[in-house]
Protein backbone atom coordinates (compact mmCIF):
# COMPACT_ATOMS: atom_id res chain seq x y z
CA UNK A 1 0.00 0.00 0.00
CA UNK A 2 1.32 3.40 -0.89
CA UNK A 3 1.92 5.82 1.54
CA UNK A 4 -1.08 8.16 0.85
CA UNK A 5 -3.33 5.57 0.79
CA UNK A 6 -2.63 4.81 4.01
CA UNK A 7 -2.62 8.04 5.23
CA UNK A 8 -6.10 8.30 3.95
CA UNK A 9 -7.39 5.40 5.60
CA UNK A 10 -5.94 6.70 8.78
CA UNK A 11 -8.02 10.17 8.38
CA UNK A 12 -11.47 9.18 6.52
CA UNK A 13 -13.46 9.94 9.61
CA UNK A 14 -11.95 13.55 10.16
CA UNK A 15 -12.05 14.26 6.28
CA UNK A 16 -15.75 12.90 6.36
CA UNK A 17 -16.26 15.66 9.16
CA UNK A 18 -15.14 18.83 6.92
CA UNK A 19 -17.19 17.48 3.98
CA UNK A 20 -20.45 17.70 6.45
CA UNK A 21 -19.39 20.63 8.48
CA UNK A 22 -21.85 23.41 8.30
CA UNK A 23 -19.40 26.03 7.03
CA UNK A 24 -17.84 24.01 3.84
CA UNK A 25 -21.39 23.07 3.23
CA UNK A 26 -22.78 26.45 3.56
CA UNK A 27 -20.55 27.51 0.73
CA UNK A 28 -22.11 24.25 -1.44
CA UNK A 29 -25.46 25.59 -1.19
CA UNK A 30 -24.95 29.49 -1.05
CA UNK A 31 -25.94 30.26 2.56
CA UNK A 32 -22.66 30.92 4.66
CA UNK A 33 -22.87 34.12 6.30
CA UNK A 34 -20.55 36.40 4.53
CA UNK A 35 -18.66 37.92 7.91
CA UNK A 36 -18.03 34.15 8.24
CA UNK A 37 -16.13 33.88 5.09
CA UNK A 38 -14.58 37.62 5.55
CA UNK A 39 -13.14 36.14 8.91
CA UNK A 40 -11.89 32.63 7.56
CA UNK A 41 -10.44 34.62 5.08
CA UNK A 42 -8.94 36.50 6.78
CA UNK A 43 -7.16 33.66 9.02
CA UNK A 44 -6.86 31.90 6.06
CA UNK A 45 -4.62 34.38 4.27
CA UNK A 46 -1.97 34.58 7.27
CA UNK A 47 -2.19 31.08 7.66
CA UNK A 48 -0.39 30.48 3.82
CA UNK A 49 2.25 32.98 5.04
CA UNK A 50 3.21 30.25 7.44
CA UNK A 51 2.48 27.77 5.37
CA UNK A 52 4.72 28.63 2.43
CA UNK A 53 7.74 28.67 5.38
CA UNK A 54 6.83 24.96 5.48
CA UNK A 55 7.93 24.24 1.88
CA UNK A 56 10.49 26.59 2.23
CA UNK A 57 12.28 24.48 4.91
CA UNK A 58 11.67 21.69 2.10
CA UNK A 59 13.47 23.50 -0.18
CA UNK A 60 16.59 24.08 2.10
CA UNK A 61 16.49 20.33 3.58
CA UNK A 62 16.37 18.17 0.35
CA UNK A 63 19.45 17.17 -1.30
CA UNK A 64 17.78 15.98 -4.70
CA UNK A 65 17.07 19.16 -6.97
CA UNK A 66 14.32 17.50 -8.52
CA UNK A 67 12.61 17.64 -4.67
CA UNK A 68 13.59 21.00 -4.01
CA UNK A 69 12.17 22.41 -7.37
CA UNK A 70 8.62 20.39 -6.44
CA UNK A 71 8.72 22.63 -2.85
CA UNK A 72 10.09 25.77 -4.74
CA UNK A 73 6.79 25.65 -7.18
CA UNK A 74 4.46 25.38 -4.69
CA UNK A 75 5.94 28.14 -2.75
CA UNK A 76 5.00 29.78 -5.97
CA UNK A 77 1.64 28.45 -6.28
CA UNK A 78 0.94 29.63 -2.79
CA UNK A 79 1.68 33.24 -2.81
CA UNK A 80 0.88 34.02 -6.75
CA UNK A 81 -1.99 31.14 -7.34
CA UNK A 82 -3.62 30.31 -3.92
CA UNK A 83 -3.08 33.76 -2.82
CA UNK A 84 -4.96 35.36 -5.42
CA UNK A 85 -7.98 33.91 -4.62
CA UNK A 86 -7.92 35.34 -1.54
CA UNK A 87 -6.79 38.84 -2.82
CA UNK A 88 -9.40 38.95 -4.88
CA UNK A 89 -12.12 38.02 -2.45
CA UNK A 90 -10.66 40.96 -0.39
CA UNK A 91 -10.71 43.41 -3.06
CA UNK A 92 -14.94 41.99 -3.50
CA UNK A 93 -15.42 42.63 0.72
CA UNK A 94 -13.36 45.83 1.08
CA UNK A 95 -10.17 45.16 2.72
CA UNK A 96 -6.64 45.91 1.98
CA UNK A 97 -3.78 43.66 2.18
CA UNK A 98 -2.23 45.95 4.50
CA UNK A 99 -5.06 45.79 6.76
CA UNK A 100 -4.77 42.03 6.96
CA UNK A 101 -0.91 42.74 8.88
CA UNK A 102 -2.61 44.01 11.42
CA UNK A 103 -4.85 40.75 11.90
CA UNK A 104 -4.36 39.16 15.36
CA UNK A 105 -3.59 35.02 14.51
CA UNK A 106 -6.34 33.01 16.05
CA UNK A 107 -5.07 30.75 18.34
CA UNK A 108 -6.22 27.59 16.13
CA UNK A 109 -4.33 29.51 13.51
CA UNK A 110 -1.05 30.00 15.43
CA UNK A 111 -1.01 26.78 17.02
CA UNK A 112 -1.58 24.72 13.53
CA UNK A 113 1.26 26.48 11.67
CA UNK A 114 3.51 26.57 14.99
CA UNK A 115 3.37 22.47 14.87
CA UNK A 116 4.08 22.73 11.07
CA UNK A 117 7.29 24.87 11.49
CA UNK A 118 8.63 22.67 14.96
CA UNK A 119 8.22 19.52 12.59
CA UNK A 120 9.70 21.00 9.67
CA UNK A 121 12.75 22.75 11.88
CA UNK A 122 13.32 19.27 13.62
CA UNK A 123 12.21 16.66 10.47
CA UNK A 124 13.41 15.34 7.00
CA UNK A 125 12.08 15.90 3.87
CA UNK A 126 9.25 12.91 4.46
CA UNK A 127 8.09 14.74 7.58
CA UNK A 128 7.53 18.09 5.90
CA UNK A 129 5.67 16.53 3.01
CA UNK A 130 3.28 15.08 5.35
CA UNK A 131 3.06 18.03 7.56
CA UNK A 132 2.35 19.74 4.23
CA UNK A 133 0.09 17.23 2.57
CA UNK A 134 -2.82 17.01 4.63
CA UNK A 135 -3.87 20.99 3.75
CA UNK A 136 -3.12 20.67 0.56
CA UNK A 137 -5.30 17.44 -0.18
CA UNK A 138 -8.17 17.85 1.94
CA UNK A 139 -8.61 21.48 0.05
CA UNK A 140 -8.38 19.82 -3.26
CA UNK A 141 -10.90 16.89 -2.25
CA UNK A 142 -13.41 19.90 -0.95
CA UNK A 143 -12.84 21.93 -3.86
CA UNK A 144 -13.67 19.14 -5.90
CA UNK A 145 -17.08 17.73 -4.28
CA UNK A 146 -18.44 21.48 -3.94
CA UNK A 147 -17.69 21.80 -7.67
CA UNK A 148 -19.37 18.58 -8.50
CA UNK A 149 -22.90 20.84 -7.96
CA UNK A 150 -22.76 22.79 -11.40
CA UNK A 151 -24.94 25.57 -8.55
CA UNK A 152 -22.04 25.48 -6.29
CA UNK A 153 -19.18 26.50 -8.56
CA UNK A 154 -21.40 28.78 -10.33
CA UNK A 155 -22.48 30.53 -7.26
CA UNK A 156 -22.03 34.49 -7.58
CA UNK A 157 -20.26 34.67 -4.61
CA UNK A 158 -18.38 31.64 -3.19
CA UNK A 159 -18.12 29.61 -6.94
CA UNK A 160 -15.06 31.72 -7.43
CA UNK A 161 -13.49 29.78 -4.24
CA UNK A 162 -14.85 26.65 -5.45
CA UNK A 163 -13.28 26.78 -8.91
CA UNK A 164 -10.06 27.75 -7.32
CA UNK A 165 -9.69 24.68 -5.50
CA UNK A 166 -11.03 22.88 -7.68
CA UNK A 167 -9.33 23.56 -10.70
CA UNK A 168 -6.49 22.76 -12.94
CA UNK A 169 -4.01 24.28 -11.66
CA UNK A 170 -5.08 23.28 -7.34
CA UNK A 171 -5.58 19.93 -8.43
CA UNK A 172 -2.09 19.30 -10.19
CA UNK A 173 -0.08 20.85 -7.49
CA UNK A 174 -1.67 18.69 -5.01
CA UNK A 175 -1.50 15.70 -7.25
CA UNK A 176 2.59 16.66 -7.13
CA UNK A 177 2.55 16.93 -3.36
CA UNK A 178 0.98 13.49 -3.31
CA UNK A 179 3.62 11.43 -5.69
CA UNK A 180 6.40 13.49 -3.91
CA UNK A 181 5.07 11.52 -0.39
CA UNK A 182 4.75 8.29 -2.12
CA UNK A 183 8.34 8.16 -3.76
CA UNK A 184 9.70 9.82 -0.68
CA UNK A 185 8.26 6.41 1.07
CA UNK A 186 9.12 3.79 -1.12
CA UNK A 187 11.83 2.64 1.27
CA UNK A 188 10.21 3.37 4.26
CA UNK A 189 10.19 1.20 7.39
CA UNK A 190 7.12 0.88 9.59
CA UNK A 191 8.33 2.83 12.12
CA UNK A 192 8.92 5.98 9.60
CA UNK A 193 5.26 5.05 8.53
CA UNK A 194 4.08 5.35 11.81
CA UNK A 195 5.54 8.55 12.43
CA UNK A 196 4.69 10.41 8.96
CA UNK A 197 0.93 8.70 9.64
CA UNK A 198 1.24 10.39 13.12
CA UNK A 199 2.02 14.16 11.47
CA UNK A 200 -0.76 13.67 8.92
CA UNK A 201 -3.46 13.00 10.76
CA UNK A 202 -2.38 15.42 13.61
CA UNK A 203 -2.96 18.25 10.75
CA UNK A 204 -6.08 16.81 9.79
CA UNK A 205 -7.72 17.54 13.45
CA UNK A 206 -6.00 20.96 13.24
CA UNK A 207 -7.80 21.59 9.74
CA UNK A 208 -10.94 20.29 11.70
CA UNK A 209 -10.37 23.06 14.36
CA UNK A 210 -9.65 25.78 11.75
CA UNK A 211 -13.20 24.88 9.88
CA UNK A 212 -14.78 24.99 13.22
CA UNK A 213 -12.81 28.33 14.45
CA UNK A 214 -13.97 29.89 11.11
CA UNK A 215 -17.67 28.71 11.89
CA UNK A 216 -17.83 29.88 15.11
CA UNK A 217 -16.54 33.34 13.38
CA UNK A 218 -14.39 36.65 14.84
CA UNK A 219 -14.50 36.72 18.69
CA UNK A 220 -15.80 39.74 20.30
CA UNK A 221 -13.11 40.79 21.66
CA UNK A 222 -10.58 39.73 19.62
Amino acid sequence: MKATDRFYEAVKVIWEQYYNHPFIKGMGDGSLDISKFRYFMLQDYLYLFEYARVFAFGVTKADDPEIMRVFSKSIDAILNNEMSIHKAYMARIGIKESDVLNVKPALNNTSYTSYMLAVSERGNVEAITAAILACSWSYAEIGRRLAEDKKAAEHKFFGEWIKGYAGEAFQSSNSMLKELMDRLTQNSSEEEYKKLETIFVNCSKYELEFWNMAWAGEPENA
